[in-house]
């Protein structure tokens, strides 16, 4: 387990301690300061709870039932049963490192002192993580709002000692069982404290800084595979001057041709097209590559800001304000979110239809100018690439429609008190499909090229040196070059491996410097 430790404030946290916890096991602490504030907050709910007066969450009922005011000898079991009865979701489990995220964003929002729960019950949440004890949770039960109420119901259970959960060794026992082997005590919710672990964007925003992440590396990616099927194509590199890009501004573009540009400093290949006669301009897949990869990094950096100001806040409902009021809200709502998730499943899609494109260039021989047809090494007898590009084809299909936006389609609930709904956690997963797709179109385009470029080495022509440097880590990574017709996906799992670890990337950087 990794010993690096991340510690839990009164002001939010970062993309890079979500990720530390979700994916790098990071040890929770929560500092002295947020332990002062869960003090301060509790006061205030504990001095409203004895009060005559309702007050939604502490002593009513909860969304269309929260017109009933609950006695006191009643509310300890409401919290119970709020988080028992939302604990209802259904299919598959999700990802290990999506509920550790959920978690810790729910425990960044009780730290906050917003949520007046106890002090012993963030504890409890720290406890859990950092003994590697993992709630299951389902695909299906969340709208978006009140949040991620079925997968926070789940997570709250397991703090409960109930339902189950995954334990370090992942192995799925009970969550009694597992709290009891690591010498945690299931905590006994009082006034606010149930409602207050289900209420928020947390799967959501986990799952949306883990994507931009994984997109990040995916469009360096594809800048990298983009210049290779350039240089393959005998295309021109001027269309990459930064003096074209400096006279429509748009960040992101100017981003993408530089590292285009840098890659293929020094190429023997490139420009040889002049000499062609009816190829006056490349095919936009290859002259309008920073353009769209450029327009995607722009929209990630849109979603970047969504994220960070998300990870600032408190969201709950009701939430304790610094002046001891306890106000209900609707800051539990994911539409922010959802949206930004919708958006990368668009660009993403569209990044993979440019990426298939080329691909798909590399492979015809009445385009490819000179190729060997699917880059065979016998055509007729060999097959070559031809099922690569199918294969690539059928995902690019997929990111088309899990770009149909989720948050374009509200549905009402609880007795139409929830009558519009942000269906951001189905946003979000359909995102993670969305990722992991464009991870293997992209690695399609790199085998290909690499292929192609290999190909116009044995003519003599230079490649180049970033090109031979990522042509160079693909082989050493065991993903075959050239030749006869073999059992091919292998190569490409080996390739979409290579990708999505970053070593496309890191394989370049040697010799282009830091890419963007």
């Amino acid at each position: 387990m990794d010993m690096h430790t991340v510690v839990v404030g009164t002001s939010g946290t970062t993309a890079q301690d979500v990720i530390a916890v979700a994916r790098g096991n990071a040890r929770v602490e929560i500092s002295t300061a947020a332990v002062s504030a869960l003090a301060a907050a509790r006061e205030i709910v504990d001095a409203l709870a004895a009060k005559p007066e309702p007050v939604y969450g502490v002593s009513t009922g909860f969304g269309a039932l929260a017109s009933r005011h609950i006695s006191q000898d009643l509310r300890a079991q409401l919290q119970r049963n709020i988080v028992r009865s939302h604990a209802a979701g259904m299919g598959p489990r999700v990802e290990r490192e999506v509920v550790r995220a959920l978690m810790f964003l729910r425990l960044k929002t009780v730290a906050s002192g917003h949520t007046g729960v106890r002090p012993k019950v963030a504890q409890t949440m720290a406890d859990v993580l950092n003994a590697g004890i993992t709630p299951v949770v389902h695909e299906y039960g969340s709208l978006g709002c009140s949040g991620d109420l079925a997968p926070l119901s789940h997570c709250a259970l397991t703090l409960m000692g109930e339902g189950d959960a995954e334990g370090p060794d992942g192995t799925v026992r009970p969550a009694g069982e597992l709290l009891a082997a690591h010498g945690i005590t299931p905590v006994e919710l009082r006034e606010k404290e149930g409602l207050a672990l289900l209420n928020g964007t947390d799967g959501m925003l986990g799952m949306l800084v883990m994507a931009l992440a994984d997109l990040k590396n995916l469009y360096t990616s594809a800048d990298i595979t983009a210049a290779l099927s350039l240089e393959a194509l005998l295309g021109t590199d001027k269309v990459l001057a930064p003096e074209l890009h400096a006279i429509r501004p748009h960040p992101g573009q100017g981003v993408s041709a530089d590292n285009m540009l840098r890659v293929l400093a020094g190429s023997g290949l490139t420009g040889h097209h002049q000499d062609d006669a009816p190829r006056v301009q490349d095919a936009y897949s290859v002259r309008c590559a920073p353009q769209v990869n450029g327009a995607g990094r722009d929209t990630l950096d849109y979603a970047g800001i969504v994220a960070e100001r998300e990870l600032a806040s408190a969201v709950d409902n009701p939430v304790v304000l610094p002046d001891g009021r306890v106000e209900s809200n609707g800051n539990f709502h994911g539409a922010p979110v959802a949206y930004v998730l919708d958006f990368l499943a668009i660009v993403a899609a569209d990044l993979g239809s440019i990426t298939e494109r080329r691909t798909d260039r590399l492979l015809d021989k009445s385009r490819s100018h000179g190729l060997p047809p699917f880059l065979a090494d016998d055509a007729g007898v060999d097959s070559g690439l031809m099922i690569a590009q199918y294969t690539q084809a059928a995902l690019v299909s997929e990111m088309k429609r899990l770009a149909v936006p989720a948050s374009a389609d509200s549905i009402p609930s609880s007795a139409m008190q929830e009558d519009h709904v942000s269906m951001g956690w189905s946003a979000a997963r359909k995102l993670r499909t969305a990722v992991d797709n464009l991870a293997r179109i992209v690695a399609v385009e790199l085998y290909a090229a690499t292929r192609a470029i290999e190909l116009r080495a044995a003519e003599g022509l230079t490649p180049a040196p970033a090109s031979q440097a990522a042509i160079d880590a693909l082989r050493a990574a065991g993903v075959e070059g050239p030749g006869p017709d073999r059992f091919l996906s292998p190569d490409l799992a080996a390739a979409d491996a290579f990708v999505r670890a970053g070593k496309l990337v890191a394989a370049v950087e040697p010799v282009t410097g830091p890419l963007a």
